[in-house]
Order: structure tokens, then C-alpha cells, then sequence
């Protein structure tokens, strides 16, 4: 995640606590540059391995909406912040959903750019193994599209360096899309079942992008759901062992359950129990699955899916604290609500989640737009338009700041 010199960095963990980054880093530089002023932190579960934002160390996050409910994760402080109108905007950062899934949580829109779009460094290359880009949280599509203006463009040393835009990312906000071919599927990867209040928004989507004349055609990416869900399990659990590890020799403490959650210790030891050649046979299994999720975009514009499989769920119902919860039974509890968002962290692709239908209840529900590798441009354009065509700003939680 973005570092700021002298703020405090503790990634929701016990383990980080007292860690205040000396240096920014080149986003934070660039969101400087930009004007932006950082008025403080949000919470974030412990090291991002949660959906929703109820570490231990802080103690759960409401969502504006409903304060018995998750605001979504991992980005969970900052979706709540945006959503009561404390700030217009708030970095987020997005592993396998945790820009989209608190945007969808919270009303907002969230924008994943394409992988190598937004600098991570210096202190990473390419995060999460790739998984992981770095935007907002925000209350517009402008909003959004301005941010990433400000600070897209690869930074000194990054390890790949991506397609330049055509034109400003802020123009493309007041351009039309012109008429796209959209796919559209209510079916996750793992079989999830989708909520009906969930399905009766994609329903919703589905006429109301018809009537602004797109093509609609009900179609998905075929993926190997079995492998995909063990790679997944073998690179996030790597990854959290790294980052733990780290943090450990920078606090000089040793991880353990006085300073990790229980099911974040779980997947530790399980990260720590991995060899380069599991991890290596994963990164295998990712890349065939990435084609295979890749090859609806030859003959697609935009892949659409509800973000998440059920609207905000209550808080406590993924609990990073339980017990006897190893890591791959966590990323199975994980993926019953968060089914459609980690896929686009492994391709690559830019998704957008956007705030087009809320429950009887009033809970908000997002709907997930992905596009080509690099077409950002897109979805931007498309996204505008749906916000001109079902405008979302006027809608305030019953939590909200006045002003």
C-alpha cells in the first residue's frame, strides 16, 4: 500500500504497530504532486486478508449504511469514510477485490486499473505477485478518472511499463462509449449462489444498459475453478508469509498469536510450509487461467457481473479471528461473497465497480464492469454514461456527516 513519511503504517496488525515509514512512496509523492491532503488513516483488516474491516487491532468498521454490516475490505475504513461523506475520495488499493468490494459495500464507485497503470514503488514492483494495484474509493465517476490522471504512469525501475492512454484519462469521463458489445453473467467462477436481491440488480443493469443501446448476450469465462482455488490459496498464502516476515525483522518481533489473528497466523504458517516449486506450478496454473478468462475480450467490449455475491453482509460473519480456520477453508469462506472480483486481479484487466441498485432495505449493491487489457478509456466512458443515465450522488446513508 501507499506510504506516507511520518504517518503511521500499521496494515491493521498488532505485528506493525509503532511502524512509521520514513519515506514516501512514489504514489504518495504523486498524490502530493496532485494536491491532495492526507487528513489521516482509516482502518484495514489485519495485513488485507479480509473482505471486510474487523481487525482486532482497531475493532470492526460500520458501514454507513447499516451499522450491524460490513463496509467491505480490504479498503474498508476508506469505502466508510467516502460513503458518510467525510472525504470526497480515499486511496484504496485493490488484491482480489478490496477496492471494487468496498465500493460495492458502501455505494461508490471503485476503480481497478490495469495491472502496471499505477506505480508501486520503490518499495514494491509488482505487488501481491501482480495481484495488487493501488486508486480510490469515490463518490464519482469523475472523481475517479481525475485521480488516475494525476498519477498513472509508470514510476522509475517499475518492472513493466504498459500502454500509454490515447488521451486523458478525465477527458474520457465526458466522452460517449458509442455502442458496446456487453457480456453478461450472473454465474461465479466457484458457483456461489447470487443473492436475489443481487440478481434483480444485474437484471436492472442488464435492460437499462439495453436501453442506451449496447448489445447484451449472456456469456463467462470458463475457467478450472478447482485448480485456480489451490493456486490462489499457494500465492496468497506466500505472499502474506513474505509480508509478515518483513514486518517481523522491521519490529524485531517474532509472529505469533501475540500479535497475529488466528486465522491470519493459519495462513502464515501455511505461507512459511510452501516451496519455489509449489509456488512456481501456481504461477503456472494462474497464467492458463488468465487466457482462459482473457478470450471473451475477442469478442467482447465489457464483461459484466454483479462486484459481489450478496449485498453487505453482517459484521462478525468472516472472522479473522476464529479458530481452527486454515487457509484454504478461509479463502473458501472468502469466495462465497467475494466470487466475482479476484479473477481481474489475476488477468490484469481493469474492472469497475459502480453503485446501480440498492436493496428494499436500502443496502447498496455494485455491479462489476471489466474491460480489455489497458482500455481503462472504456470503462470510464461507459461508466459516465450510467451515472448520467441512473445518477447515484443524491443517495446519502443514514450515517453521514451534514456538511
Amino acid at each position: 500500500g501507499v506510504q506516507a513519511a511520518g504517518s503511521p503504517f500499521r496494515m491493521g496488525s498488532k505485528l506493525c504497530d509503532g511502524f512509521v515509514p520514513q519515506a514516501d512512496t512514489e504514489l504518495m509523492r504523486r498524490f502530493r504532486l496532485a494536491g491532495l491532503l492526507t487528513i489521516g488513516t482509516t482502518p484495514t483488516p489485519e495485513f488485507g486478508f479480509n473482505p471486510t474491516c474487523e481487525s482486532a487491532f482497531h475493532g470492526p468498521t460500520h458501514n454507513p449504511w447499516d451499522v450491524t454490516r460490513s463496509p467491505g475490505g480490504s479498503s474498508g475504513g476508506a469505502a466508510a469514510s467516502v460513503a458518510a461523506r467525510i472525504l470526497p475520495m480515499a486511496h484504496a488499493n485493490d488484491g482480489g477485490g478490496s477496492i471494487r468490494i468496498p465500493a460495492s459495500a458502501c455505494g461508490l464507485v471503485g476503480l481497478k486499473p490495469t495491472r502496471g497503470r499505477v506505480p508501486a514503488g520503490p518499495v514494491s514492483g509488482e505487488p501481491l505477485s501482480g495481484l495488487a494495484i493501488e486508486l480510490c474509493v469515490s463518490r464519482s465517476v469523475r472523481d475517479s478518472a481525475a485521480l488516475l490522471n494525476a498519477v498513472a504512469g509508470a514510476d522509475i525501475g517499475a518492472p513493466n511499463v504498459i500502454a500509454a492512454p490515447a488521451r486523458p484519462f478525465l477527458d474520457e469521463s465526458s466522452l460517449p462509449p458509442g455502442r458496446l458489445k456487453i457480456a453478461w453473467s450472473a454465474k461465479a467462477i466457484n458457483n456461489a449462489p447470487v443473492d436475489a436481491e443481487v440478481m434483480a440488480g444485474l437484471d436492472k443493469c442488464v435492460a437499462l444498459l439495453e436501453s442506451l443501446g449496447h448489445e447484451l448476450v449472456e456469456d463467462a469465462p470458463v475457467i478450472d475453478w478447482p485448480s485456480y482455488f489451490d493456486a490462489l490459496v499457494t500465492i496468497w498464502s506466500a505472499n502474506l508469509a513474505w509480508a509478515i516476515d518483513l514486518m517481523g525483522k522491521i519490529m524485531n518481533r517474532v509472529p505469533g498469536p501475540d500479535n497475529l489473528q488466528r486465522v491470519t497466523e493459519a495462513i502464515y504458517r501455511h505461507g512459511l510450509s510452501i516451496s519455489a516449486t509449489e509456488f512456481l506450478a501456481a504461477q503456472a496454473t494462474f497464467n492458463h487461467a488468465n487466457r482462459a478468462a482473457s478470450a471473451p475480450f475477442e469478442k467482447y467490449d465489457v464483461l459484466l457481473s454483479p462486484t459481489l455475491a450478496q449485498p453487505p453482509i453482517k459484521l462478525g460473519t468472516l472472522d479473522q479471528n476464529a479458530e481452527g480456520v486454515d487457509s484454504a477453508e478461509w479463502t473458501r469462506r472468502v469466495f462465497e461473497w467475494c466470487a466475482f472480483t479476484p479473477l481481474f486481479n489475476s488477468t490484469g484487466h481493469p474492472a469497475v465497480s459502480l453503485p446501480l441498485h440498492w436493496t428494499a432495505g436500502g443496502l447498496p449493491v455494485g455491479m462489476q464492469f471489466a474491460g480489455r487489457m489497458n482500455d481503462e478509456a472504456t470503462l470510464i466512458r461507459l461508466a459516465a454514461q450510467l451515472e448520467e443515465a441512473q445518477p447515484w450522488a443524491a443517495r446519502r446513508p443514514p450515517v453521514c456527516y451534514a456538511g
